[in-house]
């Protein structure tokens, strides 16, 4: 049975997944938008915020990447620390959190693709479940190829698209004489209930920041190369986050209200400016959030990869190419998933707003995810003699950090439909329990066969 490529990845390529999965451009092109409807000026602070939670989760999520390399990554560490019935629960998780992001940057490639059309006064606008369809097909595609093709194509839009927007975020403190905003630095306006809810939102900025993990059989190094490129994803993002959603802010002449409503934030600033530098902003987003899309499917690909090797999920998503070594039927899966979804929710509101209910849904799953994870790195570490007073310090603040984002995505009870999301998101990892049990009683050896590689430490 041919394997994933082994030892195929460099730094940056290895870099290139986490980026890519982050899609730093989103947020000043798109996301500022959702998180200011809630925190209003204070976007920036929820975003400074998000970065510290962020940190202190992958330092957890770099040291268990450390010890244990591994293509099944959160699946591995749980299952290594807490058993494999959670580290099926974290596994199941992540599929889903890692596929809304794709639906959720589909989306958002086609909002950006539709804007960068209509400033360059084109009069055709392609409907979205044709350019759903191209997006979907395009994905599957590139992420069928050889794995560093993927990761160099996603690293290299990014800068692009980083260096667009900057100079966007330049021009704007220039306009206004690089002086203080203090409306944002007092926090004007901004509760401590808001601050839970919108959150949940700013750390969907984060996900995939650690996707790097999953490629832990085709990097170089991985215990070394892995969480460096987690940390330094964290730490770059959550610095660009905060810089862009501050100046965004400020474009809008600090109106918090009419920047919550607007489709394009950023095209919006730039109404007065040449319609053709607009349309080169919004071609950098587009670009941007297909990377990220890219990534988030290559991410599922290979988490689905590792749970069809334990027959989880049927053995074909194991099946690798033979000239690629990438994963293909789970990637075909996760396209047509992709593809399907975002069709069948085409009409249920604006594309703004089911690129925030998918993205709100990818946030839980990664939440439950890294809040394993926090509980998880101090505990197989004192297994291993290695753990500390920083490890057990970081852990439990990681804990507190992602159970009251929780906390705070269902009290006070958001508006409707965001208040379903949260039991959307709890039935879908029931329906993950109840498939373990049936596994269980149908199939017990293939718990054990997973009990036993845990103890014998073979990764998957």
């Amino acid at each position: 049975m041919s394997e994933l490529r082994k030892d195929s990845l460099s730094f940056l390529e290895t870099l290139g997944q986490s980026v890519a999965n982050v899609s730093p451009t989103l947020t000043p092109a798109l996301s500022i938008a959702v998180v200011a409807g809630s925190a209003g000026v204070g976007s920036w602070f929820v975003y400074l915020l998000a970065t510290i939670a962020m940190l202190v989760v992958g330092f957890a999520i770099a040291r268990l990447a450390q010890k244990i390399p591994s293509a099944g990554s959160f699946f591995i560490y749980v299952s290594r620390t807490l058993g494999p019935s959670w580290g099926l629960l974290s596994g199941w998780s992540m599929l889903l959190a890692y596929l809304t992001t794709a639906m959720a940057l589909t989306v958002a490639t086609s909002i950006f693709v539709k804007t960068m059309m209509t400033s360059l006064g084109i009069a055709y606008t392609p409907p979205a479940v044709l350019l759903y369809a191209i997006i979907s097909a395009l994905l599957w595609f590139l992420s069928s190829r050889d794995i560093r093709f993927s990761s160099r194509l996603g690293l290299a839009l990014e800068a692009v698209s980083v260096v667009i927007i900057t100079v966007v975020c330049v021009g704007v403190l220039a306009s206004h004489g690089f002086a203080p905003d203090m409306k944002q630095i007092h926090l004007e306006g901004l509760t401590a209930s808001a601050i839970p809810q919108s959150i949940v939102f700013g750390i969907f900025a984060f996900v995939g920041f650690e996707s790097a993990a999953t490629l832990a059989r085709e990097t170089r190094n991985p215990t070394k190369i892995i969480p460096r490129a987690i940390m330094a994803t964290a730490l770059a993002a959550g610095v660009f986050f905060v810089f862009t959603s501050y100046v965004v802010t400020m474009g809008f002449a600090d109106d918090a209200d009419k920047l919550s409503k607007s489709a394009s934030p950023l095209a919006d600033i730039l109404s007065s400016q040449s319609p053709i530098f607009t349309a080169i902003v919004y071609f950098g987003a587009a670009i941007s959030s297909f990377a990220c899309a890219l990534a988030s499917l290559n991410a599922f690909g290979r988490l689905m990869f590792s749970l069809g090797r334990y027959q989880f999920v049927h053995q074909s998503m194991g099946i690798v190419h033979t000239t690629h070594k990438t994963p293909f039927v789970a990637l075909a899966v996760g396209a047509v998933i992709n593809f399907a979804v975002c069709v069948a929710f085409v009409n249920a509101g604006s594309e703004t707003d089911t690129f925030g209910w998918y993205g709100t849904i990818a946030s839980f799953g990664f939440i439950v995810v890294y809040l394993l994870c926090s509980i998880c790195e101090p505990i197989f570490l004192r297994r291993t003699g290695e753990a500390g007073v920083l490890d057990w310090g970081l852990g439990a603040i990681g804990v507190v950090l992602m159970v009251g984002s929780l906390v705070g995505s269902v009290y006070p009870v958001p508006d409707y439909p965001m208040n379903l999301l949260p039991y959307i998101f709890l039935a879908y990892l029931a329906i993950g329990v109840l498939w373990f049990f049936v596994l269980k009683n149908r199939a017990p050896q293939t718990l054990l066969g997973i009990e036993k590689d845990m103890e014998v430490g073979g990764a998957s």
